[in-house]
């Protein structure tokens, strides 16, 4: 155990409805042998549906067989569990890592659940405990090591008696720690201190910069040497990296190595963050971790004892990697998250309230490319599903650095979740980031993005045949707030996406950051960098700077997709040269298109579209794009079924919605 941490085995559950909607569980009564790989522990009737059931604290002679006689942890029980056994378990929160030893089967599933009505945990984070005030003492040993703590915020807040601290190894990369008070994330101290809004921070941005890596800003006010050797998170356009402090002088730093890709340090558009100095530590809500020294300084206005001070030690609250056919439902995941392996299928996550899945701040800076400035945590973050055949589903996913769910592999399934404050890092991360193939991401809520909603990415599966992914009836809304050159759907670049759909969407209101970059590329659907074979029908938009959808043919062109049946309006890109955009139909849409001009000597075809006029919708206010009786997008399409069917007029209607159809709706479902 790490010196400073205690384990809370009495504290209830912090995430509210964490299987709070589990109902009574209905077991299979089966027979089933035991994996050849895991024999039952002794005395184990296996392949009978055996419920075994632990609690939080529980007294480790307890055999689980009763609720009587549970077990003290879910891996306890995991070590038990056969195909066809339930883990029911109480309220509480269980701080470890769940490795189940063996898979369930297609017939009979191994199931973790929490009890009827139990609030249940699994945490990545332990207790501190023991903090004491710092005073002269140890601020003048602290000052001793870094004589610009001296006159500065922390040595103020610790003349107001506001600064406490506790031996603690978080490690050995400061800016990678992760502190929680009372459940809510701290931030690290750093100038500017960014509030404890993860996707709303207070930026800074640079007054001018050179080509050399240099930040000039009328508001870095420290003494020259301050800054050297601190950590800077800077941002431009689409890029996050974050560098090292080479030299700092009153009104400027500069950095180790310039930023990467077309991320320069622009006038008025870079922002930048500075950290690692504990000078900086004097705000509420914030700490410093001295690595070298391994102690936590938090800052408090009251005695820090009083409340609980956590810190994550642990990634995974379930590591599935290695099993297949096991279900989890009514979980609550604080700190650490779930993941499954290449060979998994038949995993079910069902009903998980996660907060703060994963984290991390240092995206390392390349030197010539974007590299891992825009990549990290975009396959390693969030729930993390892999293999083929697996479901979450039903689930409340809050708070992330990267992702809020990453689906690898092939065929798997995300539907009915809600995902919120994700990719606070600022990179290519997403509220659900699509990769592999032949994935189905429908009828999910996401709102309150660093980048996209849906990062839709192509990458083949060795052995596999590549199919379609599905992207239908989501609720995207709050994308861009950390980046711009992106969507609420975003694509790239130069892939073939086998005919992949994206429909009956609604994607809206993007909150981009304020006074920098202008919403340059924002669009509720962006096929950026010459993407081709995608089906793009019947989605709804508003507040997209680019409209509903965008094309971008530069690289191999915009080739081969259809665009039907959209309102909101759209972008064209590149499509303009001979060949840019051979095979692309856009047709039967409504709304205002840029980019004409041209356009269709790239090959492209414009067919049907209401681009000038009135739509006459029901009320385009209040977003009900319906359309009224003597509307001119009524019986105006060219039919195309499966597409465009239902309305009660001979001909279809242009747009999104049938005339006399039941409209539809997205989003998560109840």
């Amino acid at each position: 155990m790490m010196l400073g941490f205690t384990r809370a085995r009495s504290r209830s559950a912090g995430l509210a409805g964490a299987g709070a909607t589990a109902t009574a569980l209905i077991l299979a009564i089966a027979t089933a042998a035991s994996p050849a790989s895991a024999a039952p522990p002794p005395g184990h009737h296996h392949g009978h549906g055996a419920t075994l059931y632990v609690s939080e604290g529980a007294a480790r002679v307890g055999n689980g067989r009763s609720p009587q006689t549970p077990l003290p942890s879910i891996q306890e029980c995991a070590d038990q569990a056969q195909p066809g056994d339930t883990c029911v378990i109480q309220s509480g929160t269980y701080e470890e890592t769940v490795t189940p030893p063996r898979s369930g089967t297609s017939t009979q599933p191994i199931t973790f659940a929490a009890a009827p009505g139990a609030e249940v945990v699994v945490s990545g984070a332990e207790q501190l405990t023991g903090f004491t005030p710092v005073g002269q003492t140890q601020l003048d040993a602290v000052v001793a090591t870094d004589p610009f703590a001296a006159n500065s915020l922390f040595s103020q807040a610790v003349g107001a008696g506001k600064i406490y601290s506790v031996a603690a190894d978080l490690g050995d990369a400061g800016g990678e720690a992760q502190v929680f008070t009372d459940e809510t994330m701290d931030i690290e101290a750093s100038y500017p201190f960014p509030g404890t809004d993860l996707l709303d921070p207070t930026v800074e941005r640079a007054d001018a910069g050179t080509a050399d890596a240099t930040i000039v800003d009328s508001t870095l006010t420290r003494p020259a040497g301050y800054w050297n050797g601190a950590r800077a998170l800077t941002s431009y356009w689409y890029v996050t990296a974050t560098g090292t402090v080479a030299s700092s002088a009153v009104g400027s730093v500069t950095l180790t190595t310039a930023p990467p890709c077309v991320h320069k340090v622009v006038p008025t558009d870079t922002w930048f963050r500075l950290s690692g100095k504990i000078g900086e530590l004097g705000h509420p809500g914030s700490y410093f971790y001295d690595a070298q020294a391994k102690r936590l300084y938090v800052y408090s206005d009251d005695d820090p004892n009083g409340h609980r001070i956590e810190a994550k030690t642990r990634d995974l609250a379930f590591d599935l990697s290695a099993v297949s056919n096991v279900h989890v439902k009514g979980i609550g995941l604080f700190g650490a998250t779930i993941r499954t392996g290449d060979s998994s299928t038949g995993v079910v996550l069902d009903d998980i309230d996660g907060k703060y899945l994963s984290h991390y701040w240092d995206v390392t800076q390349g030197a010539t490319d974007c590299g891992a400035n825009v990549t990290r945590g975009v396959t390693t973050s969030g729930i993390i599903i892999k293999g083929t055949g697996n479901t979450i589903k039903n689930s409340h996913l809050q708070y992330s650095a990267g992702n809020g769910i990453s689906l690898g592999g092939y065929g798997n399934t995300a539907i009915d979740n809600v995902i919120t404050d994700v990719d606070y890092a600022g990179t290519y991360a997403a509220a659900v980031a699509v990769q592999g193939h032949s994935q189905t991401v429908t009828h999910n809520t996401m709102a309150r993005t660093g980048r996209s909603g849906i990062n839709l990415q192509w990458n083949g599966v060795a052995g596999t045949t590549a199919g379609p992914d599905r992207i239908a009836y989501n609720d995207i809304s709050g994308h861009a707030t950390l980046s711009v050159d992106t969507a609420a759907i975003y694509s790239c670049c130069s892939s073939h996406m086998e005919g992949t759909r994206i429909d009956h969407n609604v994607l809206h209101d993007p909150d981009p950051r304020p006074g920098g970059v202008y919403p340059f590329g924002i669009s509720g659907i962006y096929a950026d960098n010459g993407m081709s074979d995608l089906q793009i029908d019947n989605n709804v938009g508003w507040g997209n700077h680019e409209g509903t959808v965008e094309l971008n043919g530069l690289g191999t062109g915009s080739h081969d997709n259809l665009v039907y049946n959209n309102t909101g309006g759209m972008t064209l890109f590149y499509v303009k040269e001979a060949g840019q955009s051979t095979g692309t139909k856009i047709v039967n849409n409504i709304g205002p298109i840029t980019g004409l001009a041209g356009a269709t000597d790239g090959g492209l075809v414009l067919s049907n579209n209401l681009i000038d006029g009135d739509p006459l919708f029901v009320d385009a206010a209040a977003h009900d794009y319906r359309l009224q009786a003597g509307s001119p997008a009524r019986n105006a399409a060219i039919a195309l079924p499966g597409v465009n069917d239902g309305s009660t007029d001979p001909t279809p209607s242009l747009g999104a919605f049938q005339y006399g159809a039941a409209p539809w709706t997205a989003g998560a479902r109840p």
